[in-house]
This record gives C-alpha cells, sequence and structure tokens, in this order.
C-alpha cells in the first residue's frame, strides 16, 4: 500500500500548490492550460488503447460497460457526491461564483484512477511489492494535480481519496487473484478499454463533448472478464 499513499500525497501536495498559484494567474492562461491537459491526457489514452488485441472484445465490454454504468447512474452518483463535498467546503470566490468542487473531484478521480499505469501499477504493487510503475505515476499526477487544482480548485485534492480507495482495492485484490492477473491478454484489454475511457474525458476536458465518462467504467471489469472466457472456451 506504500505506492498508494505516496500516490495520494503527490495529488495533495500537487493541488495545493496549484491553489497558491491559482490567483495569479490569469484565465486565458488557465484555459490555455486546460486544454493542453486534455490534449495529454489523449495522447495518454490512446497510447493505452493500443495495447489493445481484439476489437470485439473492446467493442462488447463498451457496449455492457455503458449499459451497466447508466442502469446503476454511476455518473449521477459521482457527480452527486462532489456537490455534496461542494456544498459543504465551497466558498464563494470574488466574482461570486461557486468552485467547481464537483467537477475538479470526478474529473480528476477519473484522471488518476482509470488507465493503464492506475491498474497495472497497481496490480504489480500487490503482485510484487514493486511501486516503480506507481511512483512514476504519481510523479506525473503531482504535475497533472497541480495544472488541473488551478482551473478546478480544490475537487482535485479530494480525489486523493478516491486514489486511496481505488488503487488500495486493486492492489488487495491483485494479492488474493494473482494467479490470475499474470495473463498477459486479460490485462491489456483491461488496459485498452480504461485508456478508451480516457479518451472520453481528454475529450471532455477540451470541451469538443460532453460524454458521461464514469458510466463506462464497468467496461474495465468487463474486458478481462470477457477475455478470460474466450481462453477457457478457447483452450
Amino acid at each position: 500500500m506504500l505506492g498508494v499513499i505516496v500516490n495520494a500525497a503527490a495529488v495533495i501536495v500537487g493541488g495545493l500548490i496549484g491553489l497558491l498559484v491559482k490567483k495569479g494567474i490569469p484565465q486565458r492562461f488557465s484555459t490555455a492550460i486546460m486544454a493542453g491537459i486534455g490534449l495529454c491526457v489523449m495522447y495518454i489514452g490512446i497510447s493505452g488503447a493500443l495495447e489493445g488485441n481484439n476489437l470485439i472484445i473492446l467493442v462488447v465490454s463498451l457496449v455492457l460497460g455503458a449499459v451497466t454504468g447508466t442502469a446503476l447512474k454511476i455518473e449521477e452518483r459521482l457527480n452527486s457526491l462532489g456537490e455534496k463535498i461542494e456544498k459543504k467546503f465551497a466558498k464563494n470566490n470574488k466574482d461570486g461564483e461557486t468552485n467547481p468542487i464537483a467537477q475538479g473531484f470526478v474529473t480528476a478521480s477519473l484522471l488518476f484512477c482509470v488507465g493503464a499505469m492506475s491498474i497495472v501499477g497497481s496490480i504489480q504493487s500487490g503482485m510484487t511489492g514493486n511501486h516503480e510503475i506507481i511512483y512514476t505515476k504519481a510523479t506525473l499526477d503531482f504535475i497533472a494535480a497541480a495544472m488541473l487544482a488551478v482551473t478546478l480548485g480544490v475537487g482535485v485534492i479530494l480525489s486523493s481519496a478516491t486514489i486511496l480507495v481505488y488503487q488500495g482495492a486493486l492492489v488487495l485484490l491483485a494479492q488474493l487473484i494473482s494467479p490470475l492477473l499474470e495473463n498477459q491478454a486479460l490485462i491489456a484489454e483491461m488496459n485498452c478499454a480504461g485508456s478508451i475511457i480516457i479518451i472520453a474525458l481528454g475529450l471532455n476536458l477540451l470541451g469538443i463533448t460532453k460524454i458521461k465518462v464514469a458510466n463506462y467504467l464497468p467496461a474495465i471489469i468487463f474486458a478481462p472478464t470477457i477475455t478470460a472466457l474466450l481462453l477457457h472456451f478457447n483452450g
């Protein structure tokens, strides 16, 4: 769990730095920074998506994930959680507008927790005790948290709790089912599905789309499950 704790701490420190310099950055620079982050997020997503080897598995996983996520109202529930946090902690800024805590919390949580490094790093940490990938991710998240906090505020810092819960759960799960997770095909398809979701998040950050990204999260579970079933029946 050490790697996960370091990752969460990196987000908190990065977010605090972003909040400290926030008032000194004009809006036009904040907008440009957010666009740059959106482009980087898309690059990360595209790179990870290329790891997949079976397009049919990806399509089926995303469809099933979308149906499941929409039925469970995952996006709405996450936003509701963010809004409750916002009502409790948000203060009006100088312009009388409320800081977008809910948006910052949801966006940062998805960015930091959905992707190849988050999944693979947590699994490696749980299976072998090697935190190298998680430490690398923590460095990237530190920079991203600082940049996101400039435009999205304190909600970015609160996403550190999501990292602790999500990645911590993956570490513990990896310890329990390590023999199954040694199959690289399962990991590849899981990373591919997660990376497609990251691309959607990047499009949202760029203002191109308003996809309910969180509703696709179950695809990350469906992808390795379908892969495992196909390997079983074909083997």
